[in-house]
């Protein structure tokens, strides 16, 4: 048992900034299941979006992010994130964080889907997540930050009043221990490791999400999730990410026939919004063709891009062809556990950042490279308020119930990540969300709800934050009666703003106990109706 002032669960850059910002008033611990440098930032080929050319502007930015979200953004947090992007950034250079540059030394540029100008920053091409988490964690070692690798988090302990007061955790040696703080942060991505395809990190798999339902915080639009329309595809089975700026670069998507798929579809064709992009190129997979990425019109790519072409050499693609076999998968949550601007859930004592927060900044669809850009200033703001909190007093611990733990037949991780793609993945339709919940519901994810993680395998754990998680995100698709961003309805394929706009589908436990109880009477009830 331990005690810290804020306790950290996370190591992505959401985690690792709003750590570095809180210690400078607050002892800080960071607890991570995995390695520090396993997490979705290190993965990032993407850069960072942040106005500082003179043909930019915040306004632009902010734009550009407003009609990538579908109108569904928070505007306020929205204009907080843009303005605040220049500081951040030459605070990130002041500390000696590098960025690729061009011959004349200015920063160098890029572009990205949905952007009407050139504001990414990138570090060695595509491996801008890598540099930028190494940075990082460089100063979190210089620090008097403490941190616990391998220590797994599958509990938060709350007091008498429902306040959250510290974490239940495994450690490397298995057992599991207690750590007491005054401000718990989630910082543990999103769930994208849930779904059969993912350029997510193995280790994302929702915990955070479930930690939080669990404990009584506010679930919000977690039927808005995004699909990065290229992942590396190779017979059913994808491989890991390749860059948009490989598009923003000039490569086309086209068929084995070298039809440009994308021509007519949008007025920024390969660049348009990656739900747009994603769906397209998923019809076609529908239809049994293969969707490549050609790149034949980038000169040096190997150079360009180091990591797409180290990806494609360890899985036996040959880039003298000029083409790279893509699919879509998932990319990026932007529901989750519903925050103000400072981290603050529902639940007092409990804060999250990053993925795993939702603060209604990236609306219906995130525009890219706006979520290491996320991390960094809303990290930034969350440690702020949490290093100039007073201290708080901890009530006694509330008492467990439900010791005695026995789940039968419970399925395996991969059959949840197959039945998601199937029923809840790029394309949905009532039948299909339906046929989802019911499966679900066949365990007892009310029983789920109330037993102890402590007393669960590190398996069963896992596997029963994968199905709470996965009925949040068949529930609210189903509930979300129209097509936003990442959120698409075959059977309600157009936005309705009469209807949806600016709406959000919010689930709490008690919310979600009621749902579970409403339909277990229902169904006998129905069975009983004449036909």
């Amino acid at each position: 048992m331990g005690f810290s002032e804020v306790i950290v669960v996370g190591s992505g850059i959401a985690a690792l900034q709003t750590a570095l910002v809180a210690r400078k008033n607050k002892n800080v611990i960071i607890f991570t299941k995995n390695r520090l440098r396993d997490s979705n930032s290190y993965l990032a080929q993407g850069g960072i979006a942040t106005a500082i050319s003179t043909n930019d502007s915040t306004d632009k930015h902010e734009q550009d992010t407003v009609l990538a979200g579908r109108n569904h953004n928070n505007i306020e947090l929205v204009a907080k994130l843009v303005e605040e992007a220049p500081e951040v950034i030459n605070k990130l250079i002041a500390s000696g964080m590098e960025f690729d540059r061009n011959r004349d030394g200015t920063i160098s540029l890029g572009m990205e889907g949905a952007h009407s100008e050139r504001r990414i920053l990138h570090r060695h091409g595509d491996a801008t997540g890598k540099y930028l988490i190494e940075h990082f964690i460089s100063e979190v070692e210089q620090s008097s930050i403490t941190i616990f690798e391998g220590s797994e988090v599958i509990e938060l302990i709350m007091d008498e009043e429902e306040s959250c007061i510290g974490v239940g955790y495994r450690n490397t040696k298995g057992q599991v221990e207690r750590h007491y703080g005054e401000h718990i942060i989630l910082a543990t991505g999103g769930c994208g490791s849930l779904y059969r395809y993912t350029s997510n990190s193995a280790a994302v798999t929702g915990d955070g999400i479930a930690l939080a339902l669990k404990a009584g915080a506010m679930i919000r639009d977690m039927e808005f999730i995004q699909f990065h329309p290229t992942l590396l595809y190779i017979n059913g089975s994808t491989h890991g990410l390749v860059s948009e700026a490989v598009r923003g670069e000039g490569a086309k998507l086209v068929t084995g026939n070298g039809l440009e798929i994308m021509e007519g579809i949008h007025p920024q064709k390969d660049l348009a919004p990656r739900h747009i992009v994603a769906q397209t190129i998923y019809s076609y997979l529908q239809r049994g063709e293969t969707v490549y990425l050609d790149i034949s019109g980038i000169g040096n790519f190997k150079k360009r891009f180091p990591t797409v072409a180290m990806l494609c050499k360890r899985n036996g693609i040959d880039l003298i062809d000029g083409r790279i076999p893509v699919a879509p998968g998932n990319h990026f949550l932007m529901g989750g556990i519903e925050t103000d601007q400072v981290g603050r859930t529902l639940v007092t004592g409990l804060y999250a950042v990053g993925e795993a927060a939702c603060t209604g900044v990236h609306g219906a669809n995130r525009l890219a490279s706006n979520s290491l850009l996320e991390g960094i200033v809303f990290g930034n703001s969350v440690g702020i308020f949490i290093s100039k909190a007073p201290r708080r007093v901890l009530l006694p611990q509330r008492g467990e119930m439900h010791k005695n733990v026995c789940f039968h037949d419970l399925p395996s991780l991969a059959e949840i990540s197959d039945k998601l793609m199937q029923h809840a993945g790029i394309i949905r339709n009532e039948t299909g969300l339906k046929a989802m919940l019911d499966w679900l519901e066949g365990f007892d994810l009310q029983r789920m709800l109330q037993v102890p993680s402590c007393h669960l395998s590190k398996q069963q754990n896992r596997i029963i934050n994968g199905l709470l998680v996965s009925w949040l995100i068949a529930e609210s698709a189903l509930y979300r009666c129209e097509s936003r961003g990442g959120h698409f309805r075959s059977d309600y394929p157009i936005e309705d703003d009469k209807n949806w706009l600016k709406r959000s589908v919010i689930i709490d436990r008690d919310d979600m106990q009621r749902r579970l109880k409403g339909r277990a009477y229902s169904e006998p009830i129905k069975a009983k109706a004449p036909t």
